[in-house]
């Protein structure tokens, strides 16, 4: 799809909220699509009786196969791309940069999923299948590293959905966006779960030889058949470690998000998860408990009681635990963390194979006395030292 052939995001006439079908999903993490919290009369697809009856002519039609959801694409007319975060005290940055909203990966855990309905979609199917892109975020971006008042703090790209997901492959913004980076040094980092990084390896190298650069892998489980449960779009775990090897044989700047950890599910793989990045020369590692804000909540449990269910009430217990007897708690500092001998026990896990395995012992933070300003005539070749 060409991008001027693309909805525009913003058109009232689109309709965002085509009720999609509640069920089996071929390669999607999210079984419902939940109304949206910011809609005073919200339809949820499974207490509809129009669209129960369109589950079963589909069903019928394929054949009690899993229902294939496709793929939409809308423009993003956005006239800013450069994001300021809100001040909190465990978000370690203060910009942002994404190119894309809403993610293929499909990752059922994913945090951002309820930012999706500042859109006006909702949380569940649609934030994996109605993705908004910023067509002309390289251009946005050129105009604003150029302002007099930016003075290249780091920006993070990636922050609510991937820039690696397979839509990027097709569209190449974040390619352009990052080579606009690197050739006016301004320190950038990205997190991602997809093989696609490594088609910029040798843009992040070069970034990562100036320090203003950095590339993290997300981890969650080295399972690759849980992961193809929890992260249905993603690449496998095996082909992560893949990535970080040779991105670390290219001399690229490499850490890695155990994230999240979900207790009674992934939390026993910490100490295995550290070693084999260890392994691997990583010397950067962080975590962070489960989250789940907002209709997540209800996705994380449907898809937990659909897809393990033998494990599934431990599991519901073990977060209680965590969050003070309910499944989240927003409160800042302990959202990330959760609190409790649960949360505590697997801090201490983490810190005793850090310690092990000599992780986390030396953190650069990357450099932003490179940065010049891309209408710098004196701006630094993209190669230099």
């Amino acid at each position: 799809m060409q991008p001027d052939e693309v909805p525009q995001a913003n058109n009232p006439d689109n309709d965002f909220r085509d009720a999609l079908p509640n069920g089996p999903a071929h390669r999607r993490g999210a079984g419902l699509n939940p109304g949206n919290r910011f809609e005073e009369t919200r339809v949820h697809v499974l207490g509809d009786a129009i669209d129960r009856q369109q589950l079963e002519r589909q069903w019928e039609g394929e054949g009690g196969k899993p229902i294939t959801v496709p793929l939409t694409v809308y423009k993003d007319k956005t006239m800013r791309l450069i994001n300021r975060v809100t001040p909190t005290s465990d978000v370690p940055f203060d910009w942002t940069v994404n190119p894309y909203r809403g993610c293929e990966h499909g990752c059922i855990y994913c945090f951002a999923r309820p930012y999706h309905e500042y859109l006006g979609f909702s949380s569940g199917l649609d934030f994996e299948t109605k993705l908004v892109a910023k067509f002309d975020a390289p251009e946005l971006l050129a105009k604003e590293l150029s302002k007099p008042g930016w003075r290249g703090e780091p920006i993070v790209m990636s922050a609510i959905t991937d820039i690696y997901q397979p839509i990027e492959k097709e569209h190449g913004i974040a390619q352009r966006c990052l080579e606009q980076m690197v050739a006016c040094g301004q320190p950038v980092t990205t997190m991602t779960k997809n093989t696609l990084v490594l088609r910029d390896t040798e843009l992040w190298a070069a970034a990562s030889a100036m320090n203003t650069g950095l590339v993290t892998v997300t981890l969650v489980t080295l399972d690759d058949v849980l992961a193809s449960k929890l992260e249905p779009r993603a690449t496998a775990p095996s082909g992560r470690l893949r990535i970080i090897r040779e991105l670390v044989r290219a001399g690229v700047n490499v850490s890695v998000n155990i994230a999240p950890v979900i207790p009674g599910l992934t939390d026993k793989e910490l100490p295995g998860i550290l070693e084999a990045v260890a392994d691997l020369g990583v010397k950067r590692v962080a975590w962070v408990m489960l989250r789940l804000p907002y209709q997540l909540k209800d996705l994380f449990m449907d898809w937990l009681w659909r897809e393990v269910p033998l494990r599934a009430g431990h599991v519901e217990s073990l977060m209680r635990q965590v969050h003070g007897g309910k499944l989240y708690n927003a409160r800042q500092g302990q959202r990330g963390r959760g609190n409790g001998a649960i949360a505590a026990q697997i801090k201490q896990v983490f810190d005793v194979y850090c310690r092990r395995y000599g992780i986390n012992r030396d953190i650069r933070p990357l450099r932003t006395d490179r940065f010049r300003r891309p209408s710098d005539k004196s701006q630094m070749d993209l190669f230099s030292g």
